[in-house]
């Protein structure tokens, strides 16, 4: 993904980050923490630290970014520790799912694409967990007023009520709105939907 402003934005971002050795989650990531098992999908992982932290609770994880610093640094961590991470450096604006989940992470990714590709991959998200799994959604939406980490050309500020209504048939097991200060005076805002895949048979009789 060389050449695309977003990933560059957060590459130095990364860089940083490993400098100054700050590896802790962010309060998205903890809160996914406890709902990780099994087979582990973390599409835009950055630098990792959930991906490891589900690895060291015993899953099998497959962790992709498009962040070379961010992929060094993660498999780097995952040899050290002999942790089950598969982690390829990927262009996720042209990604596939190409297996099903028992669990699905996309934190703080989907609005780096335009509209009717953040769509897609949320649907491919979807279909991609198994029943009974659990995907763990977190974008930015209509309200947030900092920027500067977009391509200008293509980005998705999700609508406040389009997340949580992509997964109306699924068991919503935690949906939340959250704002936080940015620089400048502007503010991120973000929805969050952790929820259950329904089993066919269950979907059929409602």
């Amino acid at each position: 993904m060389s050449g695309n402003p977003s990933v560059e934005f957060f590459d130095k971002q990364f860089e940083r980050q490993v400098r100054e050795h700050d590896l802790a989650l962010n309060p998205f990531e903890l809160a996914a923490l406890p709902h990780l098992n099994g087979r582990v999908l973390d599409l835009g992982c950055g630098m990792g630290n959930l991906a490891v932290a589900a690895a060291r609770r015993g899953c099998s994880v497959l962790a992709l970014d498009g962040s070379a610093t961010a992929i060094e640094h993660l498999r780097s961590v995952a040899a050290a520790e002999r942790l089950d991470v598969e982690a390829p450096q990927v262009d996720l604006s042209h990604y596939e799912i190409g297996e099903t989940f028992d669990t699905s992470v996309s934190i703080g990714l989907l609005m780096f694409f335009d509209c009717p590709s953040a769509r897609w991959s949320l649907g491919d998200i979807q279909a991609h967990v198994r029943e009974g799994g659990t995907a763990i959604v977190n974008v930015l939406i209509e309200g947030t007023t900092y920027l500067d980490m977009f391509d200008a050309d293509r980005h998705c500020l999700f609508e406040r009520a389009a997340l949580a209504d992509h997964f109306a048939q699924w068991e919503v097991l935690r949906s939340e709105f959250s704002d936080f200060e940015a620089p400048g005076g502007r503010i991120k805002s973000f929805a969050t939907v952790i929820a259950r895949k329904p089993h066919a048979a269950a979907a059929a009789v409602t």
